[in-house]
């Protein structure tokens, strides 16, 4: 899935922003909003949102979200902002922090099925004696002992050890072999070891302050300084193996923690212990590209804990690396939750 180490430890989390890995809050304040009180809620185009929303509405087993589902299906794009404002109330979920908006997309490395010329770095298969051992060698061993050699473990060989750094931070992505076909590869487990962050270290060493840090310049940085890039790379001892992804069209985004495809700009990686996965989520994003939009929590990650978390997903491919790694913003979210679970939730008193 595309929320490995992220998830998605979104661009934000590599140049070593403070994330919690807490898990829900006891103090946890729940208010109930009118859909007037959501900004840029009219102008929205609530039909992608319905179209969204059905993409995963059908895995919700609980009756409420079952009826809302099947009632989903019967509605015509004019008819879907009438819909959400039947169905559903906005909730607004807050549990003392600050709201903070990431972004998260899918890579797409040059690579090919052998390894020749440039294309000389492995994406591994997870080893049988790695799943369920807990925690297993760390990158380092993976990559200098020979243990990966001559098992038959590579998806693919790729040009860019950088990059392929990357796609594990990702989870997930696209290689475009030679010929212009493309292989998907999904997370396919990991070696049991916390992740730690580059960025962070390249901070704590002096080399950079904290508001320089992005994806792009610890990629530049490793380019530059091959050798010393190489042992920064290994300062993280988390290692995350793939596997090879048939099912899905070439058309469409990645698998989320639902495994169904995320939607660019419609999906968001939400912290399940306050917004259950498949439920709308009106986004209030501020910032640079200020976004106001109903959009889908189909994808978890790692990194993204609290109840005003969220990681955009924003697409494929270098463009959409790089608007990711622009977003670590304030604004607020509002989930949408079935009416009689949203008044559940309230206080007995009110």
């Amino acid at each position: 899935m595309i929320a490995a180490l992220r998830g998605v430890l979104g661009a934000a989390a590599i140049a070593g922003a403070a994330m919690t890995a807490s898990g829900a809050q006891s103090e946890t304040m729940s208010s109930i909003l009118e859909f007037s009180q959501l900004d840029g809620w009219a102008e929205d185009d609530h039909a992608a949102a319905l179209e969204v929303f059905l993409g995963t509405c059908q895995d919700l087993k609980d009756p409420d979200w079952a009826a809302l589902c099947n009632a989903a299906r019967s509605q015509s794009p004019d008819g879907a902002r009438a819909f959400f404002e039947l169905f559903f109330r906005p909730v607004l979920i807050e549990d003392g922090k600050p709201a903070l908006f990431t972004g998260y997309f899918e890579p797409e490395l040059s690579g090919s099925r052998y390894p020749s010329g440039r294309f000389q770095h492995p994406v591994y298969k997870m080893p049988p004696e790695a799943r369920g051992a807990g925690q297993w060698l760390p990158r380092r061993d993976i990559l200098t002992s020979g243990v990966m050699q001559g098992r038959g473990l590579e998806i693919a060989w790729v040009d860019d050890p950088v990059e392929l750094f990357f796609l594990q931070i990702q989870g997930s992505g696209r290689i475009r072999l030679p010929d212009g076909s493309t292989i998907r590869v999904g997370y396919g487990g990991a070696n049991g070891h916390e992740y730690k962050s580059i960025g962070r270290e390249l901070v704590r060493r002096g080399i950079y302050n904290v508001h320089q840090v992005s994806a792009q310049v610890i990629k530049s940085w490793v380019r530059r300084n091959p050798v010393d890039g190489k042992e920064l790379l290994f300062h993280n001892p988390s290692y995350v193996f793939f596997r090879e992804v048939h099912r899905v069209a070439a058309s469409k985004g990645p698998l989320g923690a639902m495994n169904r495809s995320v939607t660019p700009m419609r999906t968001i990686a939400a912290d399940p212990a306050y917004t259950p996965l498949g439920a709308p989520v009106w986004v209030e994003k501020d910032g640079h590209m200020p976004l106001r939009r109903l959009m889908v929590a189909q994808d978890t990650g790692s990194a993204i804990k609290g109840a005003q978390r969220a990681d955009i997903f924003v697409g494929t491919g270098d463009a959409a690396g790089e608007t990711a790694g622009t977003m670590k913003d304030p604004g607020r979210m509002v989930v949408l939750l079935p009416i009689q679970r949203a008044y559940a939730m309230l206080p007995e008193e009110i």
